[in-house]
């Protein structure tokens, strides 16, 4: 799984004219799923992103986490992650996994995201045309694939 995760001060997803989820301070989530990402892809990557200290402390330093300041995760799947670029100028989208396997691995890691959170993210809709909206807070963005966990 690869993940593009962005520090906001709000953010928000709507489909078709309608908001389906908006957040306050915390963490926006872009999310990719490859044919090979397994159970144990999805906790650890999980356990990372809540435990990640990008919000800062009362000295003005990177130091706590998610959870510490009771933040909110807002998650929305994006197969364009594993896009290739490696011929011409027309994206190959060849490694991101078919719905049949991203549609489960995409909703196992919601769920498990909010386990480890302790409370509901919010989420777009799998495949849908999606308007997403963020205030980048920092800006802060950090990019983590599971391939390259050691």
């Amino acid at each position: 799984m690869r993940v593009v995760i962005q520090r906001v001060a709000h953010a928000s997803v709507t489909i078709e004219g309608t908001c389906k989820s908006a957040i306050q301070k915390g963490l926006l989530v872009l999310v990719g799923v490859t044919d090979t990402d397994e159970k144990e892809d999805i906790e650890w990557l999980c356990k990372k992103i809540v435990g990640l200290r990008v919000f800062d402390d009362e000295n003005g330093v990177m130091n706590l986490s998610i959870k510490e300041i009771e933040g909110e995760i807002l998650v929305i799947s994006q197969f364009t992650l594993y896009a290739s670029t490696k011929k011409g100028n027309r994206p190959s989208y060849i490694k991101a996994a078919k719905p049949d396997i991203s549609i489960p691995r995409y909703e196992q890691f919601c769920s498990e995201l909010s386990s480890c959170l302790g409370k509901e993210v919010g989420t777009g809709i799998f495949g849908a045309d999606m308007k997403v909206e963020l205030l980048n807070d920092g800006p802060v963005t950090i990019l983590m694939d599971t391939k390259n966990k050691e």
